[in-house]
């Protein structure tokens, strides 16, 4: 449930675009939705994850400068400098020791250390891979290029971020520990 929720500030945000086509309207709609899914949040759980963090500040501040100067290149790179910023802090976090992935689902699955640090770098490659995607997509961030990075928002961020999820799961179920 919770990685239907990560993505409905983006549905709503194509939603609007769709209706509208009006980029500044749909990054009014992806803010307010960001600032109340993170309000909720920290509502319920009395805390943010720092990945939730990251994303409300991104949000906020590059949307907000989309909406202030008129300029569809802040919403546009904000995708590349959250997947870019994700995928550093995990390979900080790898070259520490420290596997963010292990970190945080550990408790819920018991994998060997060499798979963990496996899927902590196909994470970070694929963040990495995204982002550079969406700097291609986007590229050069003019109202040309505007409805194909929406439609690339929707049917290609999220249909690739799916199935490299489902690869993933697949690959960690090949290395659980066998029951008896």
């Amino acid at each position: 449930m919770k990685a239907l929720s990560d993505f409905i500030a983006i549905i709503l945000f194509f939603a609007t675009y769709s209706i509208t086509k009006n980029l500044i309207t749909a990054t009014i709609v992806a803010v307010v939705i960001g600032v109340f899914q993170a309000a909720y949040t920290y509502w319920k759980h009395k805390k943010l994850e720092p990945m939730q963090w990251l994303s409300l500040v991104l949000i906020v501040v590059f949307g907000g400068l989309t909406i202030m100067f008129n300029d569809r290149t802040f919403i546009m790179l904000k995708t590349t400098l959250l997947t870019w910023a994700i995928a550093l802090i995990m390979l900080v976090a790898q070259l520490r020791g420290k596997n963010g992935l292990r970190m945080m689902l550990n408790k819920e699955i018991t994998l060997p250390e060499n798979v963990w640090n496996k899927l902590g770098y196909a994470w970070i490659g694929f963040f990495a891979f995204l982002g550079a995607l969406n700097l291609i997509v986007a590229y050069p961030f003019d109202e040309a290029r505007e409805a194909v990075w929406v439609q690339f928002k929707v049917w290609g961020y999220i249909p690739l971020t799916i199935v490299f999820s489902i690869a993933q799961a697949i690959y960690m179920m090949r290395h659980l520990p066998k029951e008896n």
